[in-house]
């Protein structure tokens, strides 16, 4: 009989996760719960206006839509209580990569560099936006923001599509003059830093400021320059960061050439509308907040699902080991954001954030907080068990035997019956002797059986295919005299 239809506890692709106790998470209690209940109730906005929210594969779904609406109406003013509303209306779960203990964490904030809205002798570098002829499959080009991953092609005639040009490519002026230019900066480092962060604030020669963030890329994965560094032994593994990394282009502009074009992923802007005041917009389309807000992997994860993490990080300094329990809300993605328990930081914009972003590579424990419409646990306990293994008596009356693995089958032993049977005359053999010197005779010994075997079935006679091909027809011609 088959089981009733149920609801499985969620899975995350290569993930693991087990419930844990509030109070088993450390420095929950000490957190600013407040600040994190305003950097969720920002991701609630989108999810709780959706009318008819899209079927999502991802292990949450649209599960927050019902924690949204509530804290959609709901003004806190107050940490405790803010603590009270994630506590009633989540299921704290620690998770990591299968087979692993802890997740990992870096960082990153907005630039602030120099530009102008022309090209002049400082002013060199082009800040492109995407280029008309920029194609990927499943989208138009009237979608406000392609994906960071996948294939990007452009089109050749009317119908013929290649790869997209790589950034070589580009900096040498392939897509140069077309009026895609939204602004100009000083070198490609401030670019290069500009596109690995996704955003960035220019200040233009004029005193006004320009606003871009991510539209496209084209199609080719991203290569970190610092691990090439590292694997060349120019910078060690343990001093690795973005200032370090910055600080050997300006010294080195000859080999930083090569080395940037290593990286062949390209990154498109667009020009946002925000203040000097705003913060970055990120992909979920709302205000990131310093310090709350993280990017995470968006193949995996919803928008919007709070992570509370735990680590020592370099937050004071180079070598320090600061403290790092904090609630945040997942408004962001990238594309070397890769795993379930995998987060890039945000810190703000400007030096300061990031130095400090620039020198996270860390590993950190990570406790998901999951809606308790999902719980995993109260699904588990609606599963049918198993059913019960039969008792000894039938399993005596139905063992439970390979045929594969009979010995009498093995071709191994095929010829083990006949040297039984020699072993048995023998043996009987040596009785006769024995009794016949001692005592009386004793009863002959009974050969063992030996099956005698089957003869194969004779060959069937070879008969020839009868054609089919049509017999041609033979017509009588007639004569006739005159």
């Amino acid at each position: 009989m088959p089981y009733p239809p149920l609801e499985f506890p969620f899975q995350i692709s290569g993930g693991q996760y087990a419930p844990v106790a509030w109070s088993e998470i450390a420095g929950w209690s000490e957190d600013d719960h407040l600040a994190a209940y305003k950097a969720f109730r920002t991701s609630c906005r989108p999810i709780a206006a959706q009318q008819k929210p899209p079927a999502d594969p991802k292990a949450l779904g649209t599960s927050l839509r019902d924690p949204c609406r509530i804290a959609g109406s709901l003004e806190l003013s107050d940490g405790v209580k803010a603590r009270a509303f994630f506590e009633e209306h989540f299921l704290p779960l620690r998770i990591s990569r299968l087979g692993e203990g802890e997740g990992f964490v870096t960082g990153y904030y907005e630039p602030i560099v120099d530009g102008s809205r022309t090209e002049n002798e400082v002013y060199k570098v082009p800040v492109y936006r995407r280029p008309s002829n920029l194609f990927v499959r499943g989208t138009t080009q009237s979608s406000a923001g392609l994906p960071n991953k996948g294939q990007v092609f452009r089109k050749i005639g009317r119908r013929k599509l290649v790869p997209y040009y790589d950034r070589a490519e580009i900096e040498d002026g392939a897509i140069a003059d077309r009026g895609l230019e939204i602004c100009w900066l000083k070198d490609q480092t401030d670019l290069l830093f500009s596109q690995i962060q996704g955003s960035a604030r220019v200040s233009l020669d004029d005193g006004s400021t320009v606003r871009i963030n991510y539209d496209a890329h084209n199609g080719f994965p991203y290569t970190p320059v610092g691990r090439i560094l590292i694997e060349r032994n120019i910078i060690p593994k343990d001093q690795m960061s973005m200032q370090k990394i910055r600080e050997w282009m300006e010294q080195n502009p000859n080999e930083a050439d090569e080395l940037r074009r290593q990286n062949k992923s390209y990154v498109f802007f667009r020009e946002v509308q925000l203040s000097d005041k705003d913060e970055a917009v990120g992909a979920q389309g709302v205000p990131l907040t310093p310090g709350r807000s993280i990017a995470v992997d968006k193949s995996l994860h919803v928008y919007g699902t709070p992570f509370f993490i735990e680590g020592e990080l370099p937050i004071e300094s180079e070598r320090s080991k600061t403290p790092f329990r904090r609630l945040m809300i997942a408004q962001d993605t990238g594309s070397a954001i890769v795993g379930p328990a995998r987060a890039d930081l945000y810190f703000g914009a400007g030096l300061d954030a990031g130095k400090v972003s620039g020198r996270l590579r860390h590993n950190a424990r990570f406790v998901i907080l999951v809606p308790k419409s999902l719980d995993p646990m109260a699904r588990g306990r609606k599963m049918p068990v198993p059913d019960e293994r039969p008792s000894e008596t039938i399993a005596k009356l139905f063992p439970q035997t390979d045929p594969s693995k009979d010995p009498s089958k093995d071709p191994k032993n095929a010829g083990k019956p006949s040297d039984v049977t020699a072993a048995t005359n023998a043996k009987s053999t040596m009785q006769a002797t024995t009794s016949s010197a001692s005592g009386p005779p004793l009863a002959p010994a009974v050969q063992a059986a030996v099956a005698k075997p089957v003869p194969l079935p004779e060959p069937r006679p070879k008969v020839e295919a009868v054609s089919t091909k049509p017999q041609p027809r033979h017509m009588r011609r007639y004569r006739y005299r005159q």
